[in-house]
């Protein structure tokens, strides 16, 4: 089996990387980035979407948003242009759901098998092939390609039909958002009082208030690590898409809605290539403390 794999950033190269690991047939391409450390791996290197789609027998895009989906299935030279009927695409980026609606019905009308598949767990899961993986779309297409998305994820699961995948995530967005916001407002007062930060961090970590993400995002903040595993800026962007959801679906969601301007604000202070940790830089403006160690 032949897997192409389109969109070679953050996430995208090392999970093409985890796949060729495994012992997969790669061919890849990406519009801006190399791909000679990939192909030195073993996968063979494209020169269009067109191109990775005509050698594959299973394709996966890693994009950053809707528009850069659309481009590289619809447009010019496009997946559509190249891929053969049964194909199986599988859209790992997190984009909005009405998006892989439409993209889905035009390849459908083409015979090609759409799913949507986006992942949770940044930069660090994608590197050691660790990342949850919701998926929606077609439960036949999904055994296909499930051992393959193993490889990439520990957790692969589906939770509907197409768009479900996005939606998923989008909920996971919201959540990891405001999980981060109220540890930056919890840590600030903390250390506002005189509390060691640190103390606060290891009483409270194996109690109802503790998780994943806390677990993940205090020690950057305790360091003062901002690098990004996952940008304020693309968070803003999946935010974005989860307003709009919420719009097109008439639900209130007043705390996206406050933790999106909080986001906006640091990016407008050049802060929208951190990591979306520096959620916490906000707070500490606002106090005039610092959350470390």
């Amino acid at each position: 089996m032949k897997i192409g794999f389109i969109g070679l950033g953050i996430m995208g190269r090392p999970m093409a990387k985890n796949l060729i690991k495994a012992g997969y047939s790669l061919v890849v391409y990406d519009k801006f980035a190399s791909s000679s450390d990939l192909v030195a791996l073993g996968a063979d290197a494209a020169a269009s979407n067109k191109e990775v789609a005509a050698q594959s027998d299973v394709i996966i895009t890693m994009l950053p948003n809707s528009p850069h989906v659309r481009e590289a299935v619809l447009g010019d030279n496009g997946v559509l242009d190249g891929a053969k009927p049964e194909t199986i695409l599988v859209d790992m980026s997190s984009i909005a759901p009405a998006a892989s609606q439409e993209i889905c019905a035009a390849a459908k009308a083409k015979g090609v098998i759409m799913l949507d598949a986006p992942v949770s767990g940044g930069e660090p899961k994608a590197i050691d092939g660790t990342l949850a993986i919701m998926l929606g779309g077609d439960e036949t297409a999904f055994a296909t390609v499930k051992p393959i998305l193993e490889k990439m994820g520990s957790s692969v699961v589906r939770v509907g039909d197409i768009g479900a995948g996005n939606v998923t995530k989008l909920a996971n967005q919201i959540i990891v958002a405001l999980n981060i916001a109220a540890v930056s407002e919890a840590f600030v007062l903390a250390t506002k009082a005189g509390v060691n930060p640190e103390a606060v961090f290891n009483a409270i970590k194996g109690g109802l208030a503790g998780s994943t993400v806390m677990n993940a995002k205090v020690p950057m903040i305790l360091d003062g690590n901002f690098k990004p595993g996952f940008r304020i800026e693309l968070h803003i962007k999946d935010l974005q898409n989860a307003l709009d959801t919420a719009h097109d679906l008439h639900v209130a969601v007043p705390l996206t809605a406050g933790v999106m301007e909080i986001m906006q604000s640091l990016k407008a202070d050049d802060m929208g290539a951190c990591d979306h940790s520096a959620l916490v830089r906000h707070y500490e403006k606002l106090a005039g403390v610092e959350v470390r160690k």
